[in-house]
Parts: C-alpha cells; sequence; structure tokens
C-alpha cells in the first residue's frame, strides 16, 4: 500500500509541476504587479483605477449574459430535441455541431467576417437581389453573433448529457398523472437537467466575458471589451500594473462562476416541481 501510494505521488508531479508553472505561477504575476507601482513597491493605487473601466466591465458584462441566453435559447431545445432522436441522428447533429470547433477560433471568426462584411458573401447576395447591405461587422450585434457561433457548443454538448441520463419513466409518469406536453416540460424535464444548464451557462459566459479577437474582428476595433482593455494595457510597459488589476478582477468574476458551476454539476439531476 505505501509503495502504490508513493507511486502515485510520483504520476501525480508531472501534473503538479505543469499546474505550478503555467496556472499558480502566472497567477502570482498577476498578484504581483496589480498591487505594486512601475517602481515595484507596495501599492493600491491601481485599484483606484478601476472606476475609469467601469463602462467596459458592464459592456463586457452585458454581451457575454446576452450571448449566453441567445446560446440557451437555441441550445437546449436543439439538445432536447437530439435527445429524442435516434442514434444515428445524434451522431449526424453531433458532428454538425462539433465539426466547426475542429478550425481554431481565428479561423472561424475570419470565416465568418468573410460571410457577414460589408463586401461579403451574404451583403453581395442581398445586393444582387435588390436589397439593402446588413452592416453586421462592427455593431454590437456582429460582436454577439460571433460569441454565439464560436461558443454555442459549449451549451449544447452539457444539456444534452443531462438529457440522455434523464429517466424516461419519470416524463411517463409525469403524461400518466394528466400533465400536458408544456407542464411536463417546465416541472420535469427543466428541473432534472438543471446541472446541464448551469454547466453550459458557466462554460458560455467565461469565455464570452473574456473574449477579445472576436470583438477587435467582428467588432471592427471600435468595440472596447475587457479583453481588448487588457491586451492594450499589457501592451505598454507604462500601465502594466493597471492591466494586472483588471486581470485580477477578471480572474476572480471566472473563479466565481467555476465555483457556482462546480456547485451545481456534482447534481445527478434536479427537483420534480
Amino acid at each position: 500500500m505505501k509503495s502504490r501510494s508513493v507511486f502515485q505521488r510520483l504520476a501525480a508531479a508531472p501534473h503538479i509541476l505543469w499546474m505550478i508553472l503555467f496556472i499558480v505561477a502566472p497567477m502570482l504575476f498577476v498578484l504581483y504587479f496589480a498591487f505594486t507601482d512601475n517602481e515595484g513597491h507596495f501599492s493600491l493605487s491601481n485599484i483606484s483605477t478601476l472606476s475609469q473601466y467601469g463602462n467596459v466591465f458592464v459592456l463586457s458584462i452585458g454581451f457575454a449574459l446576452i450571448a449566453t441566453v441567445v446560446c440557451l435559447i437555441i441550445g437546449y431545445p436543439l439538445a432536447y430535441f437530439m435527445s429524442r432522436s435516434k442514434p444515428s441522428t445524434q451522431k449526424i447533429l453531433m458532428v454538425l455541431i462539433m465539426l466547426p470547433m475542429w478550425c481554431n477560433l481565428l479561423i472561424r471568426t475570419y470565416a465568418l467576417m468573410a460571410l457577414l462584411d460589408n463586401g461579403g458573401l451574404l451583403n453581395s447576395l442581398l445586393e444582387s437581389l435588390g436589397l439593402d447591405k446588413l452592416y453586421i461587422v462592427g455593431s454590437d450585434a456582429g460582436v454577439i453573433l460571433g460569441m454565439v457561433y464560436d461558443f454555442l457548443p459549449y451549451m449544447v454538448l452539457p444539456i444534452f448529457t443531462a438529457m440522455t441520463k434523464l429517466d424516461k419513466r419519470y416524463i411517463e409518469a409525469a403524461h400518466d398523472l394528466g400533465c400536458t406536453g408544456i407542464q411536463t416540460m417546465t416541472k420535469v424535464v427543466i428541473p432534472l437537467t438543471m446541472s446541464g444548464v448551469i454547466s453550459g451557462v458557466t462554460m458560455v459566459f467565461v469565455p464570452s466575458i473574456s473574449t477579445f479577437y472576436i470583438s477587435q474582428k467582428l467588432g471592427a476595433g471600435k468595440i472596447d471589451l475587457v479583453g481588448d482593455t487588457i491586451e492594450r494595457l499589457f501592451k505598454n510597459t507604462s500601465t502594466y500594473n493597471v492591466g494586472a488589476v483588471i486581470s485580477l478582477v477578471m480572474m476572480v468574476l471566472i473563479l466565481i462562476s467555476v465555483w457556482i458551476m462546480n456547485k451545481f454539476s456534482d447534481d445527478e439531476g434536479g427537483v420534480i416541481i
């Protein structure tokens, strides 16, 4: 038993070293720069500058919430349809959902730009039909659309997994007791798959609130989110410490989101209302 314990420690050593180098160490660096000035002295002045970026935080949280809600509205019915489909149909739909994820986010974003740009495929088609162009790139809608396009699979897959684990006898019992389709959905299916919903919401909200490439390309540089602000501040050595304190705030928000996900994802199902 003792030799097995030593083997387990040795097997875990590379993972622990990886976490120290690429998770713990960067977080410590962020903490150091967030509470020091340009000369390396302890300072709380960086925190006072957060008020200047209040609008950026509000805009980022608002965009992330909208993208998350849209993903939930699209993803939940899609996951339900997949869970009720034949195994062969499920495989086809799963491949279609996962297929864009095989490409890098940069490539997917550039592809979306090629479709939605002012001279892109969509507007060229509208122009040939004699219709007005849709100016999506450079607008709020374009950024949110990019978030939904890139992160929708993160919403669908956890909900689909939760629905496949749902015991169909609960649904049959609800019908036997006189529940309508809507009542069965709201009082049985949704509560019992809430763990998947919470996981999906967290997995979409976290990357949405911290993204910067989507807003840069689909926002055409007109929309400044938290990720864009952090990138710009870190590129300038004189504002490096301010970028660190904003990164620290983002880390706290992400840790809170992960804590919420872990709190609810341990639940095997839910409560029938």
